[in-house]
């Protein structure tokens, strides 16, 4: 170890300097190149711990510590509401029950001059607080809503633009595994975080409606009037019934948390027996359905807490490192004190949306800006800070060319519309993301007034 130091000053350097930034450098690289992230994080946590060690600055008695870190992760509570909500969705998907409520919308509203887009919208904002995933809202919508809004004649970039961006409403939408992950993370009440995100998404769902109600009033041609289909009452009635109880399914899950009643894990516990009722009741539960969804659970909720594992060894050793007081120093000393913190974070977010998963940016990025928030912006703003990063990553899974949301409506979406048509779809709705992401950043009040009533 003396003599590694002793080479390291013959040649110029203190090469315990190199070893925090040649750790976040090995982590891009290794992001860069594919391989799964939760052995990114894992292989390069014992690489530098072996050079730390070597190098003298991490006692081998500070590695004991990754243990306690993972029983308590084993430990959290808050972390169970994760497979839950996953099963949630999973199972309103895979019973056909997201279908049905998508199709008997888009009948009530389809006889409207953009009714169908305007029926995306809003059945996207009730995916989201199920599922909270882009790629099943996205996907779903895409197989069901496009064909149907082709045949009805819509513009193929508004028909996509509207799916591709009504898909991301999840990172906002309580309840959702995103605001559950960010919550953890930023150690702050998932309760409260789902109260605060409320408005925001109300707001930016109905800016997205707003938005197809006069574009398609200013230019007909986007979305020709279908003729309104006439219902009976037996009809009428048969369409409410397939409305009505998702609805009530997630107002009981909301409601349960709002007012105290349960916690979110036991709210998403709540939820998935609610869907497995619900399944069963419209004939879509059956030992095969629930065998599907049970696997998408396990795959999913196994990739999340891979990523976690890994990222809690990162942390540690990046930490031993001297990483943390680093990245501290860079973020505290940025020109514009609090505006300049908040410009630099969210464009290191939003850049990050463009490569990696919600769940990596929540267990790498936002650990390491968490010292500086609190410092400059104060423990009671970070539950403003949390509801701002879910607003930015939907925009970055939106943005082209590298938008998430793209890609997988890429994937379902007819070879006869181009990418470019995507591409076009998506930016105004970009537009109105940034605008109201700006409108929260600036109006602290709009995510604060609901958790203070409580």
């Amino acid at each position: 170890m003396i003599e590694i130091e002793f080479l390291g000053y013959l040649i110029g350097f203190d090469p315990t300097t190199i070893l925090a930034p040649g750790m976040f450098i090995a982590l891009v690289f290794a992001l860069l190149s594919g391989y799964p992230v939760a052995f990114c994080l894992g292989g390069i946590s014992v690489l530098f711990s072996i050079l730390g060690i070597l190098f003298g600055e991490i006692e081998p008695v500070f590695i004991t510590a990754m243990p306690q870190r993972l029983l308590g992760i084993m430990s959290n509570f808050t972390l169970l509401a994760i497979p839950a909500f996953i099963f949630m969705g999973a199972m309103l998907e895979t019973s056909g029950i997201a279908e049905r409520l998508l199709e008997s919308i888009g009948k009530l509203l389809g006889g409207l001059r953009g009714g169908l887009a305007l029926g995306v919208v809003i059945v996207g904002s009730l995916l989201a607080a199920t599922t909270g995933v882009v790629a099943a809202t996205v996907t779903t919508m895409g197989l069901i809503s496009l064909p149907a809004m082709l045949k009805a004649g819509y513009n193929p970039s508004l028909a996509t633009g509207v799916i591709a961006a009504s898909g991301t409403l999840g990172q906002i939408i309580p309840p959702s595994i995103v605001l559950v992950v960010l919550g953890d993370q930023l150690g702050i009440s998932v309760g409260d975080l789902f109260l605060g995100s409320l408005i925001p998404g109300i707001l930016m769902s109905s800016a997205f409606a707003l938005y197809v109600v006069i574009i398609t009033s200013l230019k007909p041609k986007l979305a020709p009037k279908q003729t309104p289909i006439k219902l009976s009452t037996s009809q009428f009635i048969k369409l409410v019934r397939v409305i009505i109880p998702p609805l009530g399914l997630i107002f009981l899950v909301l409601g349960s948390i709002f007012f105290g009643i349960a916690t979110p894990t036991e709210a998403g516990t709540l939820g998935a027996i609610g869907a497995i009722a619900l399944g069963a009741i419209h004939g879509g539960f059956s030992r095969f359905a629930l065998a599907k969804v049970c696997d998408e659970t396990l795959k999913t909720t196994s990739m999340v807490m891979a990523i976690l594992i890994g990222s809690t060894a990162f942390s540690l050793i990046f930490r031993g490192v001297g990483g943390d007081e680093l990245i501290s120093n860079v973020l505290l000393n940025l020109p514009g004190g609090k505006i300049g913190f908040m410009i630099f974070s969210m464009l290191i977010i939003f850049a990050l949306g463009f490569f990696i998963d919600f769940f990596e940016i929540a267990f790498i990025a936002v650990p390491l800006l968490l010292p500086a928030a609190r410092e400059l912006l104060g423990t009671e703003s970070l539950l403003w800070l949390g509801v701002v990063i879910g607003a930015n990553l939907q925009t970055s899974f939106l943005t082209p060319p590298f938008g998430f949301a793209l890609f997988y409506l890429r994937g379902v979406a007819p070879k006869s519309i181009s990418t470019q048509e995507i591409y076009l779809g998506a930016l105004p709705f970009v537009a109105l993301q940034i605008a109201v992401l700006i409108i929260i950043i600036i109006s602290p009040g709009l995510v604060n007034w609901l958790p203070n009533l409580s």
